[in-house]
């Protein structure tokens, strides 16, 4: 029977070791073996079922319900994790600052950091970015927690000997969603630094990492696609995220024609 270690469960799952820790500890979701020395080994079954656990992660059910849909108590679960959502909004409500740090950490050990991101810290993010003094105070407020959340991901991530990776805001975007990809790249095991500053002609050419990741929002102008070639012809690592990655084709044909 095979059985991995922690570290190999992380790599092929891509779900950092606190999380897995928490799942077993708070929720009991799973049970590891151990063995004499007390690390945990997982089997093919414990393998499938963090598998179906990310599965329902992904799709935003809460953390709290995971158990009962594995044991078969429900069926029908909710699909956005509206719970943690309005208990962050409730303490944004109330300024409180500390509840909110306190309450993303406790989050950031219970969630997959894709899972964290995509169903629970972006929709909130929407919901008050809809218009109005007193929603987008919350939002900033929001955000600069969030950030301050990230960086203190980014720098425990450090630690590691994964590839560095460098985010780079190109052109004028939401600099929250930066911090929020950079997360991400952290939970994989890069070694991540960010530069938040919106550049519109960012100088590529010095800067020492494995991959130079940029951020943009929106389609890019024809000066930014020939930049953007110009940096893959030179052979630097970059690559594109945002928005742009969706609304930007990077065609030969399509340049040449413009």
């Amino acid at each position: 029977m095979t059985l991995y270690s922690i570290g190999e469960i992380t790599s092929i799952c891509g779900i950092n070791p606190v999380t897995l820790r928490a799942w077993q500890r708070r929720y009991g979701l799973i049970k590891p073996q151990r063995t004499e020395g007390g690390h945990r080994l997982y089997s093919e079954d414990d393998l499938s079922r963090i598998r179906t656990i990310l599965s329902w992660l992904n799709r935003g059910v809460p953390i709290g319900q995971i158990r009962a849909l594995l044991d078969g108590d429900i069926t029908e679960p909710e699909t956005v994790s509206i719970h943690a959502s309005d208990r962050l909004l409730e303490a944004l409500q109330l300024s409180n600052t500390d509840k909110l740090r306190t309450m993303l950490r406790d989050l950031g050990k219970d969630y997959p950091t894709r899972a964290l991101v995509d169903t629970i810290l972006r929709p909130l993010r929407q919901r008050l970015g809809g218009g109005g003094s007193q929603l987008l105070t919350m939002r900033a407020l929001l955000d600069g927690v969030i950030i301050e959340y990230v960086s203190f991901c980014l720098n425990a991530g450090r630690k590691t000997r994964g590839p560095k990776a460098i985010m780079i805001a190109w052109g004028q975007i939401d600099r929250t969603e930066l911090w929020l990809e950079a997360l991400k790249w952290n939970e994989e095991g890069a070694r991540v630094d960010v530069m938040q500053e919106s550049l519109a002609a960012p100088y590529l050419q010095g800067l020492k990492a494995q991959h130079l990741v940029l951020w943009a929002e929106g389609r890019l102008t024809q000066v930014q696609r020939q930049q953007f070639l110009a940096w893959q012809v030179a052979n630097l690592p970059v690559m594109l995220r945002g928005s742009a990655v969706r609304l930007t084709s990077f065609a030969t044909s399509e340049i040449e024609e413009e």
